[in-house]
């Protein structure tokens, strides 16, 4: 069974590879008890996998500390405050340029609280779907 949508593995899921693994399982039937695909099971693995082979301990010692280290989330997620400013400024016919200038000279130390006109672009066209996106597209001047 594959997943359309992927979701990191869980310390469970680790514990049951390694449980696998040490009962001589083969990756396709580890994938199957899981409910994952070969693959992921093959990538995790070969990414986790310490000189004395896979140890479930280790694997998500590694995954917590490479997710420390991830992109953090969009600064103009749909629910944040900082999407409904842009939102307000969008509706008023400001540019993207506009409005990123604005929250800059607004909250000049703050860079949480300031977006770029690639950022607002991005929000705009590839985020939302439907009737937000057509409102969004709408605003922008032409």
């Amino acid at each position: 069974m594959t997943q359309k949508n992927y979701q990191q593995l869980s310390q469970s899921e680790r514990h049951a590879i390694a449980l696998g693994l040490q009962q001589k399982q083969s990756l396709s039937a580890i994938a199957r008890a899981l409910g994952r695909s070969k693959s992921t099971i093959s990538r995790e693995c070969q990414r986790n996998a310490g000189g004395k082979g896979y140890n479930s301990k280790f694997a998500q010692q590694r995954s917590d500390k490479r997710r420390c280290f991830a992109r953090p989330q969009l600064k103009l997620g749909r629910d944040g405050p900082l999407f409904k400013i842009v939102r307000d400024y969008l509706r008023q016919r400001w540019s993207p340029q506009q409005i990123a200038g604005q929250l800059k000279k607004l909250h000049p130390d703050n860079k949480r609280k300031q977006v770029s006109h690639e950022s607002i672009y991005t929000c705009i066209y590839a985020q939302p779907r439907g009737e937000l996106k057509k409102e969004l597209v709408s605003c922008l001047r032409m």
